[in-house]
């Protein structure tokens, strides 16, 4: 995980797009999201200067040109350091906030396979369902923690419940194998 040592500068994306057709205002809103831009207020956003923002910031920037809008971006420090302090503040918090909701999507997938555990549902079907469920987790898990610049606190709680799936997925296929080959476990 990447950690920024020293208070980092900032860069602040200034976004005016057409009010018609939402469709731009909502492709650009989703892209800031995604990479985990900070909402500052309407068409307001900002992302620690760090190399892993700089992909999704050019894309914003590209979708807002395409729909005839225009980007303005700073680079900032705030004038005080506890601006500095304030903006990294709201980050952690909202890289918190992601993870509490990868920690409580892992909680479901967790349940999931308890309950096809429970109802002896061992096909290769719902094994690769359940597989394809553990890798959107673990692509998550990736993209979260290239974002967590700081290192929210939840951050290492997620690692490890994300090992926690990975086993319980394991568990569930070896159970899968044993149903489908008549080994009794």
């Amino acid at each position: 995980m990447a950690h920024v040592k020293a208070p980092p500068s900032w860069l602040v994306l200034l976004i005016k797009l057409p009010v018609e057709p939402s469709r731009h205002r909502v492709a650009v809103w989703r892209e800031l999201r995604r990479i985990g831009a900070l909402s500052l207020g309407q068409g307001l956003w900002a992302v620690p200067d760090v190399p892993a923002f700089a992909d999704g910031l050019a894309r914003a920037c590209k979708l807002t040109n395409q729909a005839g809008g225009q980007t303005v971006t700073l680079r900032a420090s705030g004038r005080e350091p506890e601006d500095a302090e304030r903006l990294q503040s709201m980050f952690t918090a909202a890289r918190s906030e992601d993870w509490a909701e990868f920690l409580a999507d892992c909680g479901t997938f967790e349940q999931e396979l308890a309950k096809e555990i429970r109802t002896g549902k061992f096909t290769l079907a719902e094994l690769e369902e359940e597989e394809q469920s553990l890798e959107r987790l673990r692509r998550w898990h990736r993209d979260l923690t290239a974002r967590d610049v700081f290192g929210a606190p939840e951050a290492a709680e997620a690692g490890a419940r994300l090992k926690q799936c990975a086993a319980a997925c394991e568990d569930y296929a070896e159970r899968v194998f044993d149903a489908l080959h008549g080994t009794p476990r």
